[in-house]
This record gives C-alpha cells, structure tokens and sequence, in this order.
C-alpha cells in the first residue's frame, strides 16, 4: 500500500565546491570545480520518498526568485505536492555552501533564507495533509516552532511523527514527548545524550538516554558502520554496504525517505525497511549532488 508523506523542511539550493582537502587557517586554495544543484533536507527527504513509491506533500517556503523557481520546478517533476509550498515575494531561497573533498566528505555551510520563515499560519493552511499522512517528518533546518506545532497536529490525529534533528541542537523534552521516531547522525546523536558513539553498545547507550528523554523509538546513522534502531521490541545493528563514497551529500537524507516509504506505521518491518534505505544510501554516495544522486525504487531493488 502506497505511504503518504508529509515533510516540514528546508527547500535550498546547493552550490558546490569540489575541493582536494579542507583548507587551514590562513591558507587560500584553488577549487576544482563549482556545481548547482536542487537540495535542502526536506526537499532531498520528500524526493528520495517519492522516487520510492510514496505519495508525498511538502510544506515550506521558498523566495519568488530564480533558485525558488527552479526548486518548484525539481519537487513537481518528481510529482511532490506543492501546495503548501509558500513563495514570499521578497524572500530568498535557502542556499547551502558544500565543500565537498577528493575523500567524498563534506563541509556545509548554510544560509536558511525563506526555511526560516515558514508561519504558524502557514502550518495551520497545511493542517490537512498532515492529518491526512502516515507519516509527517521534519528538521532542523526549520524553526524548533513550527515543528512543535505540526507535530502536535500530527500527534492529536495519531499521525506517526518522524524527527531528524539536523543541524544538532538541544531539543525541549516537549518535542520529545511528540516523537515517535527520531533519527540522528552519530555526531547529532553524541551532541544530544553527550555519549560519543563508536561501536554497537555506544549507540546502545545514546538510543537508551534519548528514549528516557521521551521519543519511544530511535535509529542513529553511523555512515560506514551501519545504523543502530531501537523501538520498543527490537533493537539491533544493520551494516552498511561497502560502496566507493564519491560525494555524501543527501545519505542521510535518502536513508530518511527511502525508510518511510516502505515503513508501517506501527514499526514492525523496521528491520527491513532500514536494510532498503541503507541500499538507497549506498546508491547516493556513489553520485555527486543531492537530489540528482537519489535513486527510484527500481534502482534500489536492482
């Protein structure tokens, strides 16, 4: 059965800086290349769940300019519901700066343009595709705010609440207590329980103090190493498939999405559905870009 999708996010375009290695302080380096590309996390969520089947709404904002037009453009052709996309006639779209290195990492830097500027009113306007989903997810590329208020929309009408707390901040347990499944980075992870996480047991220990805090089921990405769930009657470890990382922009974002397409609403498949987004993932870094690196279902299952 097709999920539905609502996603609360951050609609930017990236610009990226092909680089040998980060520079030091003080040091003035050549790049190799500059690249544009569609992004955002909420827009690379909403993508990589449906280019997996999900029929998926977006609510956000964008600037009437060129880099909101294009983003418009990008979620429509993936028919992404738009509706409740806003474009603030003097606003400007969000941007992310991403230096990305010869080692497939990479540094962002980013600045939220309109993602900051989404309204209580506006998430109000979008009530109804919240009520309406399996799942709603956000980040934290959008004020703390508006999540709260969606989320008690979604927690009211027994929606399933989905939070990737993305940049790391401190989260009030009243967020929390609304989540019902939270999905962090190692880094974000280690900020939010201050547990640096290395192996199986650290992530054990982060998931255990980040359910105490109120979200009852957890997953936490560790990139090479897998990623680590806890719900409420399982947990355990799914490596990660061994890929050359040509560029790590969006993993995280399509293991996000890709997840949420082929999850129940009561968790059950978990397991499974992690194994299907870490194939998604692994496809992703293999590209370089955000959303042109996100693979279709069929890709996956090939």
């Amino acid at each position: 059965m097709m999920k539905k999708i609502t996603i609360l996010g951050s609609i930017n375009v990236d610009v990226i800086l092909k680089i040998a290695r980060l520079p030091k302080p003080g040091e003035t380096m050549k790049m190799k290349s500059l690249a544009t590309a569609g992004g955002g996390k909420g827009a690379n969520q909403a993508i990589a769940a449906v280019r997996s089947g999900a029929a998926t709404t977006f609510i956000g904002k964008v600037g009437n300019d060129d880099y909101g037009k294009k983003m418009l453009t990008l979620l429509k052709k993936d028919s992404i519901d738009t509706t409740n996309v806003v474009v603030k006639k003097d606003g400007q779209t969000g941007q992310a700066y991403i230096l990305l290195q010869d080692s497939g990492q990479n540094s962002i830097i980013i600045n939220g343009g309109t993602n900051l500027e989404i309204t209580a009113a506006d998430v109000i306007n979008a009530q109804d595709s919240i009520k309406n989903a399996d799942f709603i997810i956000a980040q934290f590329e959008v004020k703390l705010e508006r999540i709260m208020e969606a989320f008690s929309i979604a927690h009211k009408n027994k929606v399933t609440t989905i939070l990737n707390p993305a940049p790391a901040q401190s989260i009030a347990d009243d967020l929390l207590k609304i989540t019902d499944l939270i999905i962090p980075n190692e880094i974000e992870a280690q900020m939010l329980t201050g547990i640096e996480i290395t192996d199986k047991d650290t992530a054990a220990a982060a998931a255990k103090i980040l359910r105490e805090k109120g979200t009852r089921n957890v997953i936490i990405t560790l990139g090479s190493k897998g990623a680590y769930y806890l719900t409420e009657d399982d947990e355990g470890l799914i490596p990660a498939l061994k890929v050359k990382a040509i560029d790590t922009t969006a993993a995280g974002d399509t293991f996000i999405g890709a997840l949420c397409s082929q999850l129940e609403n009561n968790l059950a498949n978990i397991k499974e559905a992690i194994e299907y987004a870490t194939k998604a993932s692994a496809i992703t870094v293999q590209t370089l870009g955000a959303i042109p690196s996100i693979p279709t279902r069929k890709q996956i299952n090939n």
